[in-house]
């Protein structure tokens, strides 16, 4: 198999097994566009092309890591024992697509593959090395034609680069270079799974990307020998949704291969970094929280599919897409649906808004009339009906969650133009266990662990090869940095113009209020006994009339977090035009990456910032009684 090196490839062999082709069919595609494929390049023995445009299901991936010498008595038991876990999670997700991504090495990893295909569920391909490099881990031609044959049969192969310092001479043969790019697809396949599924003894080894070092890794963040004492990131402090491992104890086929003290042969537990219970027979309820969170907005997606086809804006046009690495359209597709989404969601926060407000300053006004005009028993009714309305509107908005889906999809959604525009312009994080999703609400609720969920399997082929190709830079730098008439530039500067716009007719509203009312006051307090009562009560009630009105405008506005928004824009126009000026006088794309990776921080931080912001102004039934 001759695989095209230096970038993430799609491979499909000739003649693809029909396991892999219903599970594309059946999993990987909306009904909105399931007959929709893209371009096939021509084929050698193995050729590059992507199998089937993608659905807005938003996959499960178990990435798998295992021994090749397991012992064959245990063999059938551990396939009922695999083939049982891949269906309980495709029963617990019903609104996703379970995916299994295995590197295909002897025993542990093709006994899953195998299993995943007999159940049609999509395998992806994770090679650690050139492909005619990594088949010399297979001795016999048997060994070599399975091997052929799943990769064949799987929906995509990815072949990691060589690693930084290695050449293909240096990691022919056995050694710690070879192990290097082992410690390489461990460490990926970690960053790019929602459960990693170990076939282990349980024993701990200081082998180089071995199972024990990838399972300390997915816990950890650290694996000796491969990443830097420095690239420990901030969530190995946090209640992470990242360090979920499926752990099927077994044997090896060996004189020491009994598993590790306290572990029985093929019992079974989910395994994490919990203090109190790490092992446990039900999936820990931060991770089930995390996973419904993941399911909700997979079946919104689905379930919206139509109109997010109809009413998207992409940040990839078909041009774009001819010449832009493919992996930017996985990115973009779920963009698509978690900003059509988010606006889905914003208009009904608004509605839910307005409608809110405009029944309590009905009820003000209603309440008023009875009061200072007429004790008629209908502006009773009236007032019931009103308070009934508002809270009718504020139970449904709060049934639906239409508040937390708003802030969700719209954080996801920036999170992943971030991460595209990483992704088009070749920017890293700089060290070689980091990704784009790893730099996002770090420190947040851990509830919202299930955006980076979501972002580390949309990157996943991007992130395999970072694009070098100077245009890459050009496209980022164009479409969002952009200027005063576009990109992200020209959004902030027009949607902060609007915002200070709208926050001063709340200001002068106000102050027509207070002078309005005071000058009332001042009739009333040296004339008020002249006047007479005809002319009085519309007066007193018309002062009540506008004091009610600038009391439900100021209400909306906090509600709105107008006067926060006016300081975020202002602050992101800043960081983006001095972005731009940098890049502007940069010498190189070296430096132009660098500062964009520090623009994306900056925006990450931001977006992290402002979800927590308009949390504190849910809709709920305190803000009623508020109004009230």
């Amino acid at each position: 198999m001759k695989v095209p090196r230096g970038r993430s490839v799609r491979l499909r062999g000739v003649g693809a097994c029909t396991h892999a082709a219903d599970a594309v069919s059946s999993v990987r595609m909306s009904t909105a566009n399931a007959n929709e494929t893209d371009p096939v390049p021509p084929l050698v023995t193995g050729g590059a092309r992507r199998t089937a445009k993608r659905g807005y299901e938003v996959p499960l991936v178990v990435a798998v890591s295992g021994h090749r010498d397991l012992v064959p008595g245990e063999l059938p038991r551990i396939r009922a024992l695999v083939r049982d876990f891949l269906i309980g999670l495709r029963d617990t997700c019903p609104d996703r697509v379970v995916a299994v991504m295995s590197a295909l090495a002897e025993g542990a990893d093709r006994l899953v593959a195998e299993e995943a295909l007999a159940l049609n569920m999509p395998l992806t391909v994770l090679l650690p090395m050139p492909a005619e490099l990594y088949v010399k881990d297979f001795l016999t031609a048997e060994s070599r034609a399975e091997f052929e044959r799943l990769c064949t049969a799987g929906v995509d192969v990815f072949e990691l680069p060589i690693t930084p310092g290695n050449t293909a001479a240096s990691i022919s043969n056995p050694g710690p270079n070879r192990s290097r790019q082992y410690a390489q697809m461990g460490v990926f396949l970690c960053a790019h799974c929602h459960v990693l599924l170990a076939l282990w003894d349980g024993k701990p080894s200081d082998q180089l990307g071995g199972t024990a070092q990838v399972v300390r890794f997915h816990h950890d963040d650290v694996m000796p020998g491969y990443t830097p004492q420095a690239a420990s990131s901030r969530l190995v402090l946090t209640d992470d949704e990242s360090d979920l491992v499926y752990h099927i104890v077994c044997s090896r086929d060996r004189l020491d291969g009994a598993p590790a003290e306290g572990l029985q042969p093929l019992e079974v537990a989910w395994f994490t970094t919990d203090e109190k219970q790490p092992r446990v027979r039900e999936m820990p309820a931060r991770h089930r929280q995390v996973f419904a969170r993941t399911n909700e907005f997979s079946r919104d997606a689905v379930a919206n599919a139509a109109a997010i086809e109809d009413d998207k804006y992409p940040l990839l046009t078909p041009e774009q897409a001819a010449v832009m690495p493919p992996g930017l359209r996985d990115i973009d597709q779920v963009f698509c649906a978690a900003d059509v989404l988010a606006i889905h969601y914003q208009k009904r926060v608004l509605l839910a808004l307005r409608a809110t407000h405009v029944c309590v300053w009905l009820t003000g006004v209603a309440y008023l009339s009875y009061t200072d005009l007429s004790a008629d028993r209908f502006l009773l009714f009236l007032l019931l009906a009103l308070m009934l309305v508002a809270s009718g509107v504020n139970i449904v908005a709060r049934r639906g969650d239409w508040h937390r889906k708003y802030l969700d999809y719209r954080t996801l959604a920036e999170g992943l133009r971030v991460q595209f525009y990483w992704a088009a312009a070749g920017v890293t994080s700089g060290t070689v266990s980091k990704f784009a999703h790893d730099n996002f609400l770090q420190m947040q609720d851990p509830d919202l662990g299930w955006i980076r969920n979501v972002m580390r399997v949309a990157g996943t082929e991007c992130d395999v090869v970072p694009n070098r190709d100077p245009e890459g830079v050009r496209f980022t730098i164009r479409e969002w940095i952009g200027d005063a008439k576009g990109g992200q530039l020209g959004y902030y500067s027009r949607k902060g113009g609007e915002r200070v716009r709208k926050h001063q007719d709340t200001q002068k509203l106000g102050r027509f209020g207070l002078w309005g009312s005071a000058f009332t006051l001042l009739v009333l307090l040296f004339i008020g006994a002249g006047v007479p009562e005809s002319v009085r009560i519309p007066l007193v009630f018309g002062m009540g009339f506008v004091l009610l009105g600038i009391g439900v405008r100021q209400s909306y506005a906090q509600g709105m977090a107008e006067s926060e928004l006016i300081k975020q824009y202002e602050f992101m126009h800043r960081i983006f035009h001095n972005a731009r000026r940098r890049i502007d006088a940069a010498a190189d794309d070296r430096e132009r990456r660098r500062i964009l990776k520090l623009l994306g921080d900056a925006a990450l931080e931001e977006h992290a910032e402002w979800i927590l912001m308009h949390r504190e102004r849910s809709i709920d039934q305190k803000e009623i009684v508020k109004l009230s």
